[in-house]
Parts: structure tokens; C-alpha cells; sequence
């Protein structure tokens, strides 16, 4: 062999290894997976679903606790204004009833005007008043009761002078007669009218009326009492002269006494000291009989205070001849913490002559 000569090294044949094919079908899962995306995507939905549902009943729910509150905010309000519609109306009928005559009318009639004003801005606070759309209806009748009682006593304050006038004062009496019927169709229009539908739209809510935890619905009244509505009873009332009895007596015998006299219940005693609270101002009952043989028209009763200008006054429309009645005398104010004597007095009618019996005096301590 020659030196040049090479062994032949056996052949070595690397083979390129073939590569595995991916199984066809591409990035597809398995049939689990797809199973479990759509499990996740419908719980998915359905949470979406369950927090709209939320959302709704929950802005629904604010809705109706607005709306609730709004109606008994408003239900609140109307029962303040009339609340202060009645101390307006105690206020007036005070002065009213304090009399005086002539030499009181132009003090009287300064005092009225006042009162005018606290009603003017009562009914400017019920015209300010957020009202509920279920409210609406009632909220005008509420503003006709106000606007009618402002102007009655608006009325009363321009006609009073000529009322307690030395004459021509019959028509002015019989105008603020008038007045106490618009008085009285106020208490209508609240008590008929705007009541009800304040009622109603409360109970449409399903908010409960009364009881512990219900809605108190405010009952006031204007109009103290119907007899206002008489002219004679408003003329003795303001101290009129047409109240004062005049003319010609008919025949038999006239006259009254009077037998008792009582406050809250209890019977005052002329030999003893009586003890009455003075705030709210008082008011004393009369119980008198007509000890005659004729029937009595405008019967006037009187309490006076000594030591002060407090006093008051009322007409009773009739008596009958041989009965007993009674009236209700409400001092004008309130007396100051004090000891008294208290006058009271059924004033004497047309034709009476024994007037020994129409008074009765009481040691009386207000406090």
C-alpha cells in the first residue's frame, strides 16, 4: 500500500431527522375549555344583569322615600300654619271682644292692623311652600282659606272705627258680621276641602294617618263661634252702641240673676280666695236665670279685674223667661300674677228694676 494511500474511513451519513407536524385544526382548545368560557361569560351576564336590577330597585326605592318625605314635609308645614292661624285668630277675637265703646276704636283699630299683618305673612308663607305634585289641589284650597282670613281681618280693621261710632254704625256692624262668614267659609275650605285631599294623597303613599307612628293631620278653626255671624252679638261684643237696649219695655217683669260663676269646671266662691291660672288668658262661665216673664234679646255679660284694664265681655242672643242658661266671658289678656277682685256682672235688660242680683264678686290670686 502506498504511503499516500489513505485508509477509507467508513462513511458516516447524518440523516436529517424529519420534524413532527403539529396536529391540524390550528389554536382550537379543548371542548372543556369552550364549556368553561361560556359558564364564565353567562355567570358574567348575569351579575351585570343582577346590579342593573339593583340599580333600578335602588333608585326606585329613593324615589319613593323622597316622594314620602316630601308629602309629610308638606303635611308638617300646613299643620304649623294653621297652628299659627289659630293664635292669630285668638289674638283678634281678643281684641275684638275687649270693647271699649268709641274711646277705644282708634287704639282697636291700630290693633287689628297688627293682626292683619301676622296673617298677611302667614299666608305669604303658605303661598312659599314647596308642594308635592299630589298636593296641588290642596295646596290651592289652603291659600283661598289664608287669603280670606288676611282679608277679613283686613276688612274688620277699616270698618271698626264706624262701627263703634256715635251713629250710622249699623251698616259697619253688619259688614264685619259679614267678615265673620268669610271667616267660616275658611274653616270650610280647609276642613272640607284641602283635609281631605291631604288625607287622600297621605294614604295613596301609604303613609298612615293618626295613631303613634302615623301623620298628624291639623284640625284648627278659625271662626271661634257661629254666634259672630250675628250682628247683635258682634255689637256687644265691640261695645256698640246698638248693643245698648233702647226704646220701650213690653209689659210684665224683666230682669235676670245671676247664680254662679265658674272657671275650667270649678265654681268660684265669694267667701274664699280662688286661685286661677292667668296664661292662657281665662275664661269665665256665667250661670244666670231669667227670673222674668219676658223672653231677653242681647243679653250682655261682663268681667272686670279692679286695679287693671284687663276686662271682657259677650252677648248672649236670647234668654228665655223662666230658665236658666249660661255664656262664656274670656278675659281680653292675660292679668299679671297678682290677687284681685273679680266683677262679674249680667247687665241689665230693657225694663229691669231689681238689679241687686245681677252681680257677684270674687277674691280671685292669678298665677
Amino acid at each position: 500500500m502506498s504511503f499516500f494511500d489513505e485508509a477509507d474511513e467508513p462513511a458516516t451519513a447524518t440523516r436529517t431527522q424529519p420534524r413532527r407536524r403539529r396536529p391540524s385544526g390550528g389554536g382550537r382548545r379543548p371542548p372543556s375549555d369552550r364549556q368553561a368560557i361560556q359558564v364564565r361569560r353567562g355567570v358574567a351576564a348575569a351579575a351585570i344583569l343582577i346590579v342593573l336590577v339593583l340599580i333600578v330597585v335602588g333608585v326606585h326605592s329613593c324615589q319613593i322615600s323622597q316622594r314620602n318625605s316630601a308629602l309629610k314635609d308638606y303635611n308638617n308645614n300646613v299643620g304649623s300654619l294653621v297652628q299659627q292661624s289659630d293664635q292669630v285668630s285668638q289674638q283678634l277675637f281678643r281684641e275684638l271682644s275687649t270693647g271699649g265703646g268709641s274711646a277705644n276704636a282708634n287704639n282697636l283699630q291700630n290693633q287689628l292692623n297688627e293682626t292683619r299683618v301676622s296673617a298677611d305673612n302667614q299666608l305669604s308663607k303658605v303661598k312659599s311652600l314647596s308642594v308635592p305634585d299630589e298636593m296641588r289641589g290642596a295646596q290651592q284650597d289652603m291659600i283661598l282659606a289664608f287669603q280670606m282670613r288676611r282679608d277679613g281681618i283686613e276688612q274688620i280693621a277699616a270698618r271698626i272705627q264706624e262701627a263703634l261710632g256715635n251713629s250710622t254704625n249699623r251698616d259697619a256692624v253688619n259688614s264685619i258680621a259679614s267678615q265673620m262668614g268669610r271667616f267660616y267659609a275658611s274653616d270650610a275650605v280647609y276642613k272640607d276641602y284641602a283635609i281631605p285631599l291631604i288625607i287622600g294623597a297621605l294614604r295613596s303613599a301609604g303613609i298612615g294617618i293618626g295613631g303613634t307612628n302615623g301623620e298628624t293631620i291639623e284640625t284648627g278653626q278659625f271662626l271661634p263661634d257661629i254666634q259672630w255671624l250675628t250682628p247683635t252679638f258682634v255689637a256687644g261684643k265691640i261695645g256698640a252702641q246698638g248693643a245698648t237696649p233702647t226704646g220701650k219695655a213690653t209689659p210684665g217683669l224683666h230682669g235676670h240673676s245671676l247664680d254662679s260663676v265658674s272657671v275650667g269646671g270649678n265654681t268660684l266662691q265669694t267667701g274664699s280666695t280662688n286661685t286661677i291660672a292667668a296664661s292662657p288668658p281665662p275664661a269665665f262661665t256665667f250661670h244666670f236665670t231669667n227670673g222674668g216673664q219676658n223672653n231677653e234679646t242681647n243679653v250682655k255679660l261682663t268681667i272686670k279685674i279692679s286695679g287693671s284694664s284687663i276686662s271682657g265681655q259677650t252677648v248672649v242672643p236670647q234668654t228665655t223667661a223662666g230658665q236658666s242658661t249660661t255664656g262664656q266671658v274670656t278675659l281680653s289678656a292675660s292679668p299679671p300674677a297678682g290677687s284681685y277682685t273679680v266683677t262679674a256682672t249680667v247687665q241689665p235688660v230693657l225694663g229691669e228694676k231689681n238689679t241687686a242680683n245681677n252681680t257677684l264678686t270674687f277674691p280671685v290670686t292669678f298665677q
